[in-house]
């Protein structure tokens, strides 16, 4: 990976790509401190408890949430409208179409993709404002002043996604790798060097921790190793296709195979299940629960929320059964058998030892369950690991350490990737040479 970036740094064009990116994540970095107005930032990063919807947002926007910045919202609604119209391009034929046009499909959806992110980024916006207002982490609440005070937030808050949405789209087109990813992975690394000050101040203060948090540090360079190789893991089924002569020349014969990896869906599946199960520790902000439950209702709502609280074993087994759920769901999406079987039919086309029509498409369904499983699998215990770590040592605050950490992984080998296509592109010798 390092001889990669020295290797595209030699690049004249490759460097001034790779500045560009950093020049675009240092205007990101700064305005995620840039304040919006109005606010009581203690109060504000009082209402980030562990484990409510605002807390997960907050890792993804690099703690920008909780310090009530510009860049609050961050690339949420452009990933929230990416997922919303991914999903309708298999339910509603119109963008179905769309997507089989090329590029020129491919760009209207886009166009589609930042009208819903707007509508998204209005909606969070107003939810966010009403938050800190029942919270009292606003300076004005009443009169116009509150009228005006609402207006200038909700203002600020979209304003500052949509210039999130346009930065990514520089990135897109003058520097490296895909801007969303990029600007995701800048937000969750940023909160790196503080997490280790933190765990370095808990080292100091509880001797008990000198062997603990070594040992947790030492796991997670595992996990590290782990989730590159399980990224990097396919299972490869056999294609061959068969010889047919047209005239003098003869065409097909053959092999190759279809990659499936094991890892296809990324970091979806957990967003997904994140989401479900941080909205019913989000409810408690808007009603309160009873501090001394008497009425059936009561007691039932209180059950109800330590059911999904950290601290409830039901929590990570509930959340892993929702990850493996998702990610055979998000798989289904993205991989049909019976388009596949035809597609090789088609081609004249098979896999050896299958006969071609139902009997393939069958065994491409078998294989896929089977390896959709174990990517539910990997993706779960990453998942709950942290979850079950922080719940033996609280302290440690490293609740959403998985799922950073896939991400971060997943963005730094898309990247790599992306450098070492491009140099190959500009070392490859055509024809004429």
């Amino acid at each position: 990976m390092f001889s990669t970036f020295r290797n595209a740094w030699k690049v004249p064009e490759l460097r001034k790509k790779i500045l560009y990116t950093l020049l675009i994540i240092l205007i990101f970095r700064i305005g995620c401190h840039v304040p919006v107005p109005f606010m009581d930032p203690n109060a504000v990063s009082s209402m980030f408890a562990e484990g409510n919807f605002l807390s997960y947002m907050d890792i993804l926007s690099g703690g920008a949430l909780s310090q009530g910045t510009l860049f609050s919202l961050s690339i949420q609604p452009y990933i929230n409208a990416s997922i919303i119209v991914q999903l309708l391009t298999y339910a509603l034929p119109p963008l179905e179409n769309l997507q089989k046009e090329g590029e020129s499909g491919r760009k209207k959806l886009q166009k589609i993709t930042g009208f819903v992110s707007l509508g998204i980024a209005l909606i969070m916006a107003y939810a966010y404002y009403m938050t800190l207002r029942n919270s009292g982490a606003l300076t004005y609440t009443a009169g116009f002043q509150g009228i005006f005070t609402g207006a200038v937030i909700i203002s600020a808050l979209i304003a500052g996604s949509s210039l999130v949405i346009w930065l990514g789209n520089r990135i897109n087109e003058r520097g490296i790798g895909n801007g969303v990813s990029i600007l995701l992975f800048a937000g969750i690394v940023s909160r790196g060097p503080s997490a280790i000050l933190s765990m370095m101040e808990l080292v100091k203060s509880e001797t008990k921790y000198i062997l603990i948090v070594p040992v947790v540090l030492l796991v997670f360079i595992f996990m590290i190793g782990f989730i590159v190789f399980m990224n990097e893991s396919e299972r490869r089924i056999p294609i061959q296709y068969a010889k047919r002569v047209v005239g003098r020349k003869q065409y097909g014969g053959q092999n190759t195979h279809i990659p499936i990896k094991i890892a296809m869906s990324g970091v979806m599946p957990i967003i997904f299940a994140m989401a479900i199960m941080s909205l019913p520790s989000t409810l408690s902000m808007f009603i309160h629960p009873a501090a001394n439950p008497e009425t059936f209702w009561q007691k039932f709502y209180v059950g109800f929320l330590n059911f999904f609280s950290y601290n409830s074993p039901w929590y990570a087994i509930l959340y892993f059964l929702l990850i493996i759920a998702f990610n055979y769901f998000y798989v289904s999406m993205q991989y049909n058998p019976i388009e596949i079987a035809n597609n090789l039919r088609q081609n004249n086309g098979g896999i050896p030892g299958i006969r071609p029509g139902k009997p393939t498409s069958d065994f491409i369904q078998r294989v896929l369950g089977k390896i959709t499983l174990v990517g539910a699998f990997f993706l779960g215990v990453i998942a709950i690991f942290p979850i079950l770590t922080n719940l033996a040592f609280p302290q440690l605050g490293i609740a959403m350490g998985g799922t950073s950490i896939l991400i971060v992984v997943s963005v730094v080998l898309e990247t790599v990737r992306t450098l070492e296509s491009q140099m190959m592109m500009r070392h490859h010798k055509g024809f004429l040479e």
